[in-house]
């Protein structure tokens, strides 16, 4: 039901976007500065070089998604049922765990199990009579949410003694903007995390400060779960995401030191609520990324949220070996990597490059494959495009609630065992279980 205050904006007078993005474009609002709609296409984007393939039907699950997820966010009884799952682990956990689940009980978590989340979602565009429905599932779902919108400032690169840094000085001067960070809380170690590649190329007391830093207490491995979620902290309006220390993270946020504690316990906290929907499916959760915006003092979850936004899994036998099974962006990585590894290699090439130079990467790699330097970006086979639009679909349905969750549950697996096949079938089995094996 959509709420009398708010317009309608039908899809088709929305005019040109203001905002291309690689996986998302976003339009104005007539008369309404302080909205925008975000319309959700096909196309995924990996490696940090942009939209390269596209997923049939793809639109409409993650747009559909991410109003389904941010509806509950804003229910109380949601972190209800947060607060209990984290109660349910204190009671087993050793001491140092306990207070960590404990401090993660006060401050934001008291306020939502009062009023629920702020987010920066509105509702979702109904296809054909373009009103805002704020809670339910339009009639006609469209690839269309409309959303709060808050300023977006962008630190200025300065040159530095023959090289450059970031100045974030005007983020402390103002009250309401986007936090130019992203938030990565991790339940466990995945196999090609960014912080198990950093992790393993330090010395014995790098892994040591690195662990206290992550707050680990005990050698980090792949596929690894935790005994507590682990957070890290990147940047955000760089020409690539650069991880970041909390020191620095304090700093580059613009705020004070208890309202950017505040933020991180709320990244903990919505990836525990997102942990506990797909949990119903039989998928774990890995990691998940947030971004927040500040107004005034007060916290939103903004931004895009769907399976491009966590790292989801499950388990599955295949000949003597344990295998990882992705239902998120994973899946095209490995996809890129293994079917295409010149490709992929270029692309860290192009990478190297830009860090030495301060030039864009996505410009650096344009210009070096249209000299022949890097292979160009190769088409996704339509099989596996297929195999990941049906995960996109199944894990719709069940947001939605329009299928049991173990019907849903015993979908997703058989398309996870398609997917270790289409492997087999192209003698690329070792490889993908070097990368996925356990």
């Amino acid at each position: 039901m959509s709420t009398p205050t708010l317009p309608a904006v039908r899809p088709s007078e929305l005019g040109q976007p203001f905002y291309v993005g690689s996986v998302q474009h976003l339009y104005a609002v007539p008369g309404r500065d302080d909205l925008m709609v975000c319309e959700t296409t096909n196309a995924g984007s990996v490696f940090d070089v942009g939209s390269i393939f596209d997923i049939p039907g793809s639109d409409v699950s993650r747009a559909t998604f991410r109003h389904a997820l941010y509806t509950r966010m804003s229910r109380p009884e949601t972190w209800a049922k947060v607060r209990d799952a984290i109660v349910a682990a204190q009671g087993s956990a050793d001491t140092p765990v306990r207070n960590f689940l404990e401090d993660l009980q006060r401050g934001p978590l008291e306020a939502m199990l009062k009023s629920g989340a702020l987010t920066h979602h509105i509702g979702m565009l109904d296809a054909q009579s373009g009103a805002i429905v704020t809670s339910g599932t339009p009639q006609h779902p469209s690839t269309f949410n409309v959303v709060r919108r808050f300023p977006v400032m962008k630190p200025v690169q300065k040159a530095f003694l023959g090289g450059f840094v970031y100045d974030y000085a005007m983020f402390p001067q103002a009250a309401t903007y986007v936090i130019p960070l992203e938030y990565i809380v991790r339940f466990g170690i995945t196999g090609g995390s960014s912080v198990l590649k950093k992790y393993s190329s330090l010395t014995d007391s790098g892994k040591k400060a690195y662990e206290a830093e992550l707050g680990l207490t005990q050698p980090m491995q792949a596929w690894q779960f935790l005994p507590r979620p682990i957070f890290d902290l990147t940047s955000k309006h760089e020409p690539e995401d650069r991880n970041v220390s909390k020191q620095e993270a304090l700093l580059m946020s613009g705020l004070e030191g208890e309202a950017f504690i505040s933020t991180v316990k709320l990244s903990i906290l919505g990836a525990w609520a997102v942990r506990q929907l797909l949990d119903e499916i039989g998928l774990l959760l890995w990691d998940i990324k947030w971004e927040f915006a500040v107004e005034n003092g007060d916290f939103y979850y903004v931004d895009t949220i769907d399976t491009d936004s966590f790292r989801a899994t499950s388990f599955m036998e295949a000949d003597g070996r344990k295998l990882v099974l992705h239902y998120n962006k994973q899946a095209m990585r490995d996809y890129y990597k293994i079917v295409h590894a010149d490709w992929f290699a270029g692309v860290n090439e192009a990478k190297k490059e830009a860090q030495k130079t301060g030039v864009p990467f996505k410009q650096l790699l344009k210009d070096g494959q249209a000299a022949g330097k890097w292979p160009n970006t190769p088409v996704v086979n339509e099989e596996f495009r297929s195999l990941q639009a049906k995960k996109m679909d199944l894990i719709r349905q069940h947001v939605l609630g329009e299928t049991p969750a173990d019907k849903v549950k015993i979908g997703l697996a058989e398309v996870g065992a398609a997917e270790v096949e289409f492997y087999k079938k192209r003698g690329l089995f070792a490889e993908y279980a070097k990368a996925n094996g356990i």
